[in-house]
């Protein structure tokens, strides 16, 4: 089978996600380096070629995120301090902390404009801005309850030159204008992030009993889906969306992944023979 053919039938959008899920998932727990041939195994296995597997692998490598080490003839690749924190953070967006309080009805909002002509300027900083749950109701306007998050916003819009033409607040929303409500709703199409989650439930969810490479296959690809919910789901207070379907979804497909999780790890372990 070609390259091309391979990359058809995957349902992860590129060989770099489908990497960085298997570090994440796979290789960071583990603290071990990990031989390359290991690496190719998982990313032919979801549906990427062999050149776009090396090619993804090298990008990391080059990028920071991996750090080769040799053993005899074998490379072999170890996760970087920069890449284990990135991680951690991951981890604790796509599995957020349930038992936070009340929210106190504080948002946080940045006004950014970009010019059209920076358009990749503008790809990186709102690609920044999804991941930090903040929403769009208007141009150059980005809001969310999350106001712990204004160091993230801060080190996106530093990072990217954008602090002369920025402005940001902290408060209550007033009575003049959309209410809070209009709001939510001209700031992240809800009923679209729903529409996916119950895609991504009715994709998963089944009684399919795994075991082997068929195992590591699923559950990479469902690691790759939850990885990915961030940038759409806002994870607005419950304050917000006292009746959203979407969290039940979430749980569930979280509850599969640990479900699922000790026969993959259980293969991935043979495969990259790890302690």
């Amino acid at each position: 089978m070609s390259e091309h053919a391979d990359e058809s039938v995957t349902s992860i959008a590129s060989a770099r996600s489908a990497l960085i899920s298997i570090l994440g998932e796979l290789v960071a727990p583990y603290h071990q380096p990990v031989r390359t041939a290991a690496l190719l195994y998982a990313l032919t296995g979801v549906g990427f070629g062999e050149s776009a597997s090396r090619q993804a692998i090298a990008r990391a490598g080059a990028s920071g995120l991996l750090a080769a080490e040799r053993d005899g003839r074998e490379t072999k690749w170890a996760l970087t301090e920069r890449t284990h924190e990135l991680f951690r953070e991951g981890t604790r967006r796509v599995f957020p902390d349930s038992t936070i309080g009340r929210w106190d009805g504080k948002w946080l909002i940045v006004i950014v404009p970009i010019p059209e002509s920076r358009r990749a300027t503008r790809k990186k900083l709102y690609a920044a801005l999804r991941w930090a749950g903040f929403g769009n109701p208007s141009a150059g306007i980005w809001v969310t309850p999350h106001v712990e998050r204004l160091p993230e916003a801060q080190s996106a819009i530093d990072s990217l030159g954008l602090h002369d033409n920025t402005m940001s607040f902290i408060g209550s929303p007033a009575s003049v204008g959309v209410s809070e409500a209009e709001l939510v709703e001209r700031a992240w199409d809800l009923d679209e992030v729903a529409r996916t989650y119950e895609a991504l439930r009715a994709r998963f969810d089944n009684d399919e009993q795994l075991a082997g490479k068929a195992a590591l296959v699923a559950h990479i690809e469902l690691i790759d889906a939850l990885r990915h919910t961030p940038y759409m789901d806002p994870q607005l207070p419950h304050e917000l969306l006292p009746e959203w379907p979407g969290l039940k979804v979430i749980r569930r497909l979280q509850e599969l992944r640990a479900e699922r999780a000790p026969a993959a790890h259980a293969h991935w372990l043979t495969v990259a023979q790890l302690d």
